[in-house]
């Protein structure tokens, strides 16, 4: 089968379509015709050996993927060959024909969701989920801004809070990004490569505040993002590439919090609770996650570029 191998740390060109066998599923294990995997920026980092979690190499990237079940080991129940799944993370790696994953790895696909958009689900709909229900316990009636709402996450957010009954804001750095941000749910949508936005962002929630903030790039914005809080309000950190200086007087005014996460962290019955949410979700259409663009699992070093360029839309997809 043809596979994407790491075989140093380093920038996107080190990432080699390679022909290596076709595992077999062990006990305990599913054997995945994948159809499409997804990019994450966490798969750029962990390429470049900065990320927090460094694999032995050589390794194959990817958690995301979307494809048919193609064999079963000694044991597996919950699901059978030909089976439509998702992966939240695998074995042997998703940038590949084939991957194998561990049998709780693996979740059913609805049948309204393609592909694609099933490459899509795990860490951008499961990072999104813990953000809102686990991270800053969203209720109904709360506001939330979504700071990078037309990326994967960001999209994600939109969509999950929408559903779950709160007034969203959201921000994008282009006029196509601010058209998905409007299409998928958002009750207002700012450019945040507009100077003075963030005062629209106030007048909008007519000076109260946010009481929740999902910020992408806390580098960049989590100092004012503690201005634009609410009493009470917390600014979830989902992701960041660097440092900043904030004032602490900031949050001690609102009574707020500045809360961080990882998604490799949260615990079994966290990660069940999730799983069941987005399923439903898949299911009824309140979730869609959006592909922005597809590429032949060839161009995983183009993907690697341009998911981390600005005004990326949607999510990017391998098409093995």
């Amino acid at each position: 089968m043809k596979s994407i191998l790491v075989r140093e740390f380093g920038g996107p060109e080190v990432l080699k379509l390679e022909e290596v066998p076709t595992p077999r599923p062990a006990a305990g294990q599913v054997l995945v015709r994948i159809h499409a995997a997804g990019v994450n920026p966490y798969d750029t980092y962990m390429r470049a050996g900065t990320y927090s979690v460094k694999p032995a190499l050589p390794y194959t990237p990817g958690s995301d993927a979307a494809g048919v079940v193609e064999a079963i080991g000694d044991g597996v129940k919950r699901v059978r060959p030909s089976d439509r799944v998702y992966t939240a993370k695998t074995v042997t790696g998703a940038y590949a024909e084939y991957a194998l994953a561990l049998e709780e790895q693996v979740h059913s696909l609805p049948g309204k969701i393609n592909f694609g958009q099933g490459a899509g689900v795990w860490v951008p709909y499961g990072t999104a989920y813990h953000a809102l229900h686990h991270s800053a316990e969203a209720r109904a009636s709360e506001t939330v801004l979504v700071h990078g709402a037309s990326g994967g996450v960001g999209s994600a957010a939109v969509q999950m809070a929408r559903a779950m009954g709160l007034t969203v804001l959201g921000t994008a750095g282009t006029q196509k990004g601010i058209d998905l941000v409007k299409r998928e749910g958002a009750h207002h949508v700012f450019d945040h490569s507009k100077p003075g936005y963030q005062e629209e962002i106030l007048k909008a929630t007519r000076g109260r505040g946010m009481d929740i903030v999902l910020e992408m790039l806390a580098n960049v914005n989590l100092a004012t993002d503690l201005k634009l809080l609410a009493t009470n309000g917390r600014v979830i950190v989902i992701g960041n590439r660097g440092e900043i200086t904030i004032n602490p007087r900031d949050l001690m005014l609102r009574r707020a919090s500045a809360r961080g996460f990882t998604l490799w962290a949260i615990t079994p019955a966290e990660e069940a609770e999730i799983h069941a949410g987005l399923i439903a979700g898949l299911e009824n259409g309140t979730l869609r996650p959006v592909v922005g663009k597809e590429l032949p699992l060839a161009e995983a070093a183009r993907a690697h570029k341009e998911i981390l360029e600005a005004g990326a839309t949607g999510k990017i997809v391998l098409l093995p």
